[in-house]
Protein backbone atom coordinates (compact mmCIF):
# COMPACT_ATOMS: atom_id res chain seq x y z
CA UNK A 1 0.00 0.00 0.00
CA UNK A 2 1.49 3.35 -0.66
CA UNK A 3 1.58 5.92 1.76
CA UNK A 4 3.03 9.78 1.27
CA UNK A 5 5.90 10.94 3.67
CA UNK A 6 7.24 14.37 4.25
CA UNK A 7 10.58 14.17 6.17
CA UNK A 8 11.73 17.85 6.40
CA UNK A 9 10.09 20.02 8.83
CA UNK A 10 11.16 21.92 11.84
CA UNK A 11 9.81 22.24 15.10
CA UNK A 12 8.67 25.69 16.91
CA UNK A 13 12.01 25.54 18.01
CA UNK A 14 13.57 26.80 14.58
CA UNK A 15 13.93 30.46 13.74
CA UNK A 16 11.06 32.01 11.51
CA UNK A 17 8.73 29.07 12.33
CA UNK A 18 5.10 28.76 13.96
CA UNK A 19 4.71 28.14 17.38
CA UNK A 20 1.93 25.36 16.40
CA UNK A 21 5.24 22.97 15.33
CA UNK A 22 4.55 20.94 18.31
CA UNK A 23 4.02 17.23 17.95
CA UNK A 24 0.05 16.75 18.24
CA UNK A 25 -0.63 20.12 15.65
CA UNK A 26 1.81 18.35 13.44
CA UNK A 27 0.29 15.22 13.44
CA UNK A 28 -2.96 16.61 12.73
CA UNK A 29 -2.11 18.58 9.87
CA UNK A 30 -0.09 15.48 8.23
CA UNK A 31 -3.49 13.76 8.81
CA UNK A 32 -5.39 16.98 7.15
CA UNK A 33 -2.97 16.60 4.39
CA UNK A 34 -2.83 12.81 3.90
CA UNK A 35 0.56 12.26 4.73
CA UNK A 36 1.18 8.82 7.00
CA UNK A 37 4.48 9.78 7.77
CA UNK A 38 6.37 12.91 8.89
CA UNK A 39 9.86 13.56 10.18
CA UNK A 40 10.34 15.09 13.86
CA UNK A 41 12.67 17.62 12.73
CA UNK A 42 15.18 19.62 15.03
CA UNK A 43 16.56 16.89 16.51
CA UNK A 44 19.64 17.87 17.77
CA UNK A 45 17.91 20.71 19.73
CA UNK A 46 17.78 18.89 23.64
CA UNK A 47 14.20 20.87 24.41
CA UNK A 48 12.20 19.55 21.51
CA UNK A 49 14.03 15.93 22.30
CA UNK A 50 12.60 16.37 25.94
CA UNK A 51 8.85 17.08 23.92
CA UNK A 52 9.23 14.50 21.60
CA UNK A 53 9.70 12.03 24.32
CA UNK A 54 6.14 13.82 26.06
CA UNK A 55 4.32 13.36 22.97
CA UNK A 56 5.86 9.90 21.40
CA UNK A 57 5.80 6.23 21.93
CA UNK A 58 7.29 4.10 19.98
CA UNK A 59 5.32 2.10 16.84
CA UNK A 60 6.70 -0.37 14.36
CA UNK A 61 10.02 -0.88 14.68
CA UNK A 62 12.16 3.21 14.19
CA UNK A 63 8.88 4.69 13.91
CA UNK A 64 7.04 6.41 16.65
CA UNK A 65 3.22 7.99 17.08
CA UNK A 66 1.83 10.37 19.32
CA UNK A 67 0.50 9.54 23.04
CA UNK A 68 -3.29 8.89 23.99
CA UNK A 69 -4.36 7.51 20.43
CA UNK A 70 -4.62 10.63 18.94
CA UNK A 71 -4.03 10.81 14.94
CA UNK A 72 -3.88 7.36 14.84
CA UNK A 73 -2.51 6.58 11.10
CA UNK A 74 0.60 9.20 11.54
CA UNK A 75 3.56 8.01 12.28
CA UNK A 76 6.66 10.16 13.34
CA UNK A 77 10.39 9.50 12.48
CA UNK A 78 13.19 11.02 13.93
CA UNK A 79 15.01 13.73 11.60
CA UNK A 80 16.58 17.04 11.82
CA UNK A 81 18.69 19.47 9.58
CA UNK A 82 22.22 20.50 10.21
CA UNK A 83 23.57 23.73 8.66
CA UNK A 84 27.41 23.56 8.45
CA UNK A 85 29.78 26.57 7.59
CA UNK A 86 33.05 25.51 6.40
CA UNK A 87 36.52 26.57 4.15
CA UNK A 88 37.54 24.37 1.45
CA UNK A 89 40.01 25.04 -0.81
CA UNK A 90 40.04 28.53 0.32
CA UNK A 91 36.37 29.32 -0.41
CA UNK A 92 33.68 29.56 2.19
CA UNK A 93 30.90 26.44 1.70
CA UNK A 94 27.66 26.41 3.83
CA UNK A 95 25.82 23.06 3.21
CA UNK A 96 22.31 21.84 5.02
CA UNK A 97 22.39 18.10 5.29
CA UNK A 98 19.07 16.40 6.41
CA UNK A 99 19.56 13.37 9.07
CA UNK A 100 16.81 10.59 9.76
CA UNK A 101 17.45 8.03 12.60
CA UNK A 102 16.57 5.32 13.68
CA UNK A 103 15.57 6.24 17.54
CA UNK A 104 15.75 9.23 19.67
CA UNK A 105 18.47 7.45 21.40
CA UNK A 106 20.32 7.91 18.15
CA UNK A 107 19.81 11.58 18.19
CA UNK A 108 21.11 11.64 21.66
CA UNK A 109 24.08 10.25 20.68
CA UNK A 110 25.05 12.46 17.63
CA UNK A 111 23.79 15.66 19.41
CA UNK A 112 26.55 14.38 22.15
CA UNK A 113 28.98 14.51 19.16
CA UNK A 114 27.49 17.82 17.96
CA UNK A 115 27.66 19.55 21.40
CA UNK A 116 31.07 19.91 21.47
CA UNK A 117 31.18 22.01 18.28
CA UNK A 118 28.50 24.52 19.09
CA UNK A 119 25.37 25.40 20.79
CA UNK A 120 22.82 22.73 19.55
CA UNK A 121 20.39 24.87 22.12
CA UNK A 122 20.47 28.30 20.27
CA UNK A 123 18.43 27.00 16.94
CA UNK A 124 16.45 23.60 15.69
CA UNK A 125 18.42 23.57 13.01
CA UNK A 126 21.66 24.45 14.25
CA UNK A 127 24.52 26.51 12.37
CA UNK A 128 28.37 24.32 13.36
CA UNK A 129 31.62 25.19 12.14
CA UNK A 130 31.97 21.68 9.84
CA UNK A 131 33.35 20.71 7.38
CA UNK A 132 30.09 18.45 5.94
CA UNK A 133 32.34 16.13 5.14
CA UNK A 134 32.69 15.51 8.81
CA UNK A 135 29.49 15.48 9.76
CA UNK A 136 28.56 12.72 8.07
CA UNK A 137 31.50 10.80 9.69
CA UNK A 138 30.08 11.33 12.81
CA UNK A 139 26.66 10.75 12.27
CA UNK A 140 28.34 7.23 10.39
CA UNK A 141 30.10 6.67 13.49
CA UNK A 142 27.67 7.52 16.39
CA UNK A 143 24.67 5.79 13.93
CA UNK A 144 25.72 3.53 11.12
CA UNK A 145 21.90 3.07 10.28
CA UNK A 146 21.87 6.50 9.68
CA UNK A 147 19.83 8.14 6.63
CA UNK A 148 21.98 11.22 5.21
CA UNK A 149 20.74 13.25 2.98
CA UNK A 150 21.61 16.54 1.73
CA UNK A 151 19.39 19.34 1.41
CA UNK A 152 18.18 20.79 -0.97
CA UNK A 153 20.44 20.21 -3.24
CA UNK A 154 20.53 23.12 -5.48
CA UNK A 155 19.75 26.24 -3.15
CA UNK A 156 22.55 28.76 -4.12
CA UNK A 157 23.57 29.72 -0.82
CA UNK A 158 22.70 26.64 1.30
CA UNK A 159 23.66 23.27 -0.50
CA UNK A 160 26.20 21.05 -2.02
CA UNK A 161 25.49 21.51 -5.34
CA UNK A 162 24.88 25.43 -5.33
CA UNK A 163 26.45 28.22 -6.97
CA UNK A 164 27.83 29.63 -3.81
CA UNK A 165 29.21 26.08 -2.57
CA UNK A 166 30.32 25.08 -6.24
CA UNK A 167 31.09 21.36 -5.62
CA UNK A 168 30.53 19.39 -9.08
CA UNK A 169 29.28 16.10 -7.42
CA UNK A 170 28.26 14.32 -4.40
CA UNK A 171 31.90 12.91 -4.75
CA UNK A 172 33.86 16.10 -4.74
CA UNK A 173 32.05 17.22 -1.44
CA UNK A 174 32.31 13.95 0.19
CA UNK A 175 34.59 12.05 -1.08
CA UNK A 176 34.95 8.62 0.20
CA UNK A 177 32.00 8.70 2.36
CA UNK A 178 29.62 9.46 -0.80
CA UNK A 179 28.73 6.09 -1.30
CA UNK A 180 27.54 5.89 2.27
CA UNK A 181 24.66 8.55 0.87
CA UNK A 182 21.73 7.03 -0.79
CA UNK A 183 19.13 10.11 -1.33
CA UNK A 184 18.74 13.63 -2.48
CA UNK A 185 16.54 16.10 -1.35
CA UNK A 186 15.53 18.05 -4.83
CA UNK A 187 14.47 21.35 -3.28
CA UNK A 188 10.89 23.29 -4.52
CA UNK A 189 12.89 24.77 -7.01
CA UNK A 190 13.75 22.00 -9.49
CA UNK A 191 11.58 18.76 -9.87
CA UNK A 192 13.13 15.02 -11.32
CA UNK A 193 13.03 16.38 -15.00
CA UNK A 194 15.64 18.76 -14.08
CA UNK A 195 17.50 17.16 -12.22
CA UNK A 196 17.88 13.59 -14.31
CA UNK A 197 19.29 16.11 -16.59
CA UNK A 198 22.64 15.51 -14.58
CA UNK A 199 24.97 12.37 -14.61
CA UNK A 200 26.65 12.92 -11.48
CA UNK A 201 23.07 12.15 -10.05
CA UNK A 202 22.01 9.31 -11.55
CA UNK A 203 22.55 6.54 -8.90
CA UNK A 204 20.62 8.84 -6.12
CA UNK A 205 17.08 8.21 -4.85
CA UNK A 206 15.41 11.79 -5.91
CA UNK A 207 13.04 13.21 -2.66
CA UNK A 208 11.17 15.54 -2.33
CA UNK A 209 9.83 17.57 1.47
CA UNK A 210 8.10 20.49 2.57
CA UNK A 211 10.91 22.48 4.83
CA UNK A 212 8.13 23.08 6.82
CA UNK A 213 7.72 25.98 9.04
CA UNK A 214 4.37 25.77 9.95
CA UNK A 215 2.25 23.01 9.86
CA UNK A 216 -0.16 24.00 6.98
CA UNK A 217 2.78 23.60 4.76
CA UNK A 218 3.05 20.26 5.14
CA UNK A 219 2.71 18.34 1.66
CA UNK A 220 3.43 21.24 -0.37
CA UNK A 221 6.04 18.23 -1.74
CA UNK A 222 6.24 15.08 -0.25
CA UNK A 223 7.64 11.39 -1.04
CA UNK A 224 5.83 8.00 -1.82
CA UNK A 225 6.37 5.11 -0.54
CA UNK A 226 5.21 1.22 -1.10
CA UNK A 227 6.35 -0.60 1.66
CA UNK A 228 6.43 -1.65 5.39
CA UNK A 229 5.78 0.39 7.93
CA UNK A 230 9.31 0.96 9.86
CA UNK A 231 12.77 2.35 9.18
CA UNK A 232 14.36 -0.65 8.28
CA UNK A 233 11.89 -0.73 4.84
CA UNK A 234 12.43 3.04 4.93
CA UNK A 235 16.31 2.88 4.76
CA UNK A 236 15.97 0.25 2.00
CA UNK A 237 13.62 1.93 -0.17
CA UNK A 238 15.94 4.67 -0.17
CA UNK A 239 18.94 2.72 -0.91
CA UNK A 240 17.61 0.03 -3.00
CA UNK A 241 14.72 1.56 -4.61
CA UNK A 242 12.66 -1.01 -3.60
CA UNK A 243 9.32 0.23 -2.32
CA UNK A 244 10.18 3.95 -3.62
CA UNK A 245 7.33 5.19 -5.64
CA UNK A 246 7.99 8.63 -6.92
CA UNK A 247 7.47 12.42 -5.57
CA UNK A 248 4.84 15.08 -5.19
CA UNK A 249 6.18 18.32 -6.52
CA UNK A 250 5.55 22.05 -6.24
CA UNK A 251 5.79 23.48 -9.57
CA UNK A 252 9.63 24.74 -9.51
CA UNK A 253 8.89 28.08 -11.36
CA UNK A 254 7.45 29.31 -8.16
CA UNK A 255 10.22 28.46 -6.58
CA UNK A 256 11.93 31.18 -4.44
CA UNK A 257 15.57 30.37 -6.48
CA UNK A 258 14.49 28.99 -9.08
CA UNK A 259 15.84 32.14 -11.58
CA UNK A 260 18.42 33.83 -11.12
CA UNK A 261 18.17 37.26 -9.71
CA UNK A 262 18.86 40.17 -7.40
CA UNK A 263 16.34 40.39 -4.61
CA UNK A 264 16.95 44.01 -3.95
CA UNK A 265 16.35 45.27 -6.69
CA UNK A 266 13.25 42.95 -7.79
CA UNK A 267 15.24 41.33 -10.06
CA UNK A 268 14.23 37.54 -12.02
CA UNK A 269 15.81 36.53 -15.18
CA UNK A 270 16.33 33.09 -17.17
CA UNK A 271 19.51 31.82 -17.77
CA UNK A 272 19.61 33.41 -21.07
CA UNK A 273 18.87 36.63 -19.72
CA UNK A 274 21.49 36.65 -17.66
CA UNK A 275 23.78 36.08 -19.96
CA UNK A 276 22.76 38.75 -22.06
CA UNK A 277 23.41 41.02 -19.41
CA UNK A 278 26.99 39.43 -18.16
CA UNK A 279 25.34 38.45 -15.31
CA UNK A 280 24.87 41.95 -13.84
CA UNK A 281 21.89 43.33 -12.42
CA UNK A 282 19.94 45.18 -15.18
CA UNK A 283 19.15 47.94 -12.35
CA UNK A 284 21.99 48.16 -10.35
CA UNK A 285 24.58 46.83 -12.28
CA UNK A 286 25.86 44.22 -9.14
CA UNK A 287 26.46 40.56 -9.26
CA UNK A 288 23.46 38.37 -10.11
CA UNK A 289 23.03 35.36 -7.93
CA UNK A 290 22.39 32.28 -10.02
CA UNK A 291 19.77 30.34 -9.55
CA UNK A 292 18.38 26.82 -9.74
CA UNK A 293 17.94 26.40 -13.05
CA UNK A 294 21.04 28.11 -14.52
CA UNK A 295 22.70 26.01 -11.68
CA UNK A 296 21.31 22.71 -13.10
CA UNK A 297 22.34 23.76 -16.85
CA UNK A 298 26.00 24.37 -16.36
CA UNK A 299 26.02 20.47 -14.91
CA UNK A 300 23.76 18.80 -17.55
CA UNK A 301 24.90 16.35 -20.16
CA UNK A 302 24.54 17.64 -23.91
CA UNK A 303 22.42 14.77 -24.90
CA UNK A 304 20.08 15.11 -22.25
CA UNK A 305 18.05 17.50 -23.37
CA UNK A 306 15.21 19.29 -21.77
CA UNK A 307 12.66 16.82 -21.37
CA UNK A 308 14.78 13.82 -20.63
CA UNK A 309 13.22 11.11 -19.13
CA UNK A 310 15.60 8.12 -17.98
CA UNK A 311 14.31 4.48 -18.66
CA UNK A 312 12.38 3.41 -15.29
CA UNK A 313 12.21 6.78 -13.77
CA UNK A 314 10.54 6.96 -10.30
CA UNK A 315 6.85 8.98 -11.19
CA UNK A 316 6.29 12.65 -10.48
CA UNK A 317 3.48 14.67 -10.06
CA UNK A 318 3.04 18.36 -9.94
CA UNK A 319 0.72 19.74 -7.33
CA UNK A 320 -0.96 23.46 -5.96
CA UNK A 321 -1.56 23.41 -2.53
CA UNK A 322 -5.70 22.76 -2.58
CA UNK A 323 -6.07 26.00 -0.22
CA UNK A 324 -4.07 28.33 -3.15
CA UNK A 325 -6.33 26.65 -5.97
CA UNK A 326 -9.45 27.47 -3.67
CA UNK A 327 -8.24 31.09 -3.24
CA UNK A 328 -7.64 31.51 -6.98
CA UNK A 329 -11.11 30.54 -8.05
CA UNK A 330 -12.29 32.44 -5.40
CA UNK A 331 -10.28 35.48 -6.12
CA UNK A 332 -9.86 36.08 -2.63
CA UNK A 333 -6.74 35.39 -0.09
CA UNK A 334 -5.52 32.06 0.96
CA UNK A 335 -5.87 33.02 4.57
CA UNK A 336 -9.80 34.21 4.24
CA UNK A 337 -12.97 32.73 6.40
CA UNK A 338 -14.47 31.42 2.94
CA UNK A 339 -11.62 29.49 1.48
CA UNK A 340 -10.94 28.11 5.14
CA UNK A 341 -14.77 26.91 5.32
CA UNK A 342 -14.37 25.63 1.78
CA UNK A 343 -11.30 23.98 2.53
CA UNK A 344 -12.83 21.86 5.35
CA UNK A 345 -16.22 21.08 3.42
CA UNK A 346 -13.75 19.22 1.26
CA UNK A 347 -11.54 17.47 3.63
CA UNK A 348 -14.68 16.61 5.71
CA UNK A 349 -16.21 14.38 2.24
CA UNK A 350 -13.12 13.24 0.57
CA UNK A 351 -10.55 12.23 3.93
CA UNK A 352 -7.18 14.27 2.93
CA UNK A 353 -6.18 17.01 0.70
CA UNK A 354 -3.70 14.64 -1.61
CA UNK A 355 -6.78 12.39 -2.00
CA UNK A 356 -8.80 16.06 -3.01
CA UNK A 357 -5.79 17.16 -5.37
CA UNK A 358 -4.79 13.02 -6.70
CA UNK A 359 -7.93 10.93 -6.46
CA UNK A 360 -11.00 12.78 -6.85
CA UNK A 361 -12.59 13.45 -10.21
CA UNK A 362 -13.35 17.22 -10.89
CA UNK A 363 -17.11 16.19 -11.63
CA UNK A 364 -17.32 15.39 -7.87
CA UNK A 365 -16.54 18.74 -6.47
CA UNK A 366 -18.89 21.30 -6.50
Amino acid sequence: MEFYADLHLHSHYSMATSKDCIPPIMAQWAQRKGLRLIGTGDCTHPGWRRELRDWLVPAEDGFYRLKDGLSPAVRFVVTGEISTVFKRADQTRKVHSLVVLPSLEAADQIAAQLERIGNLGADGRPILKLDCYDLLAMCLEACPEVIFIPAHIWTPHYSVLGAFSRFQSMEECFGDLASQIYAVETGLSSDPPMNWRVPALDRFTLVSNSDAHSPRNLAREATVFACDPGYGPLLQALKTGAGFVGTIEFYPEEGKYHYDGHRKCGVSLHPRETNEFGGRCPVCGKKLTVGVLHRIESLTDKERPAGFEPRHAPRFERLVPLADLLAATLKIGVQSKKVVARYDDLLREFQSELAVLREVAPEEIE
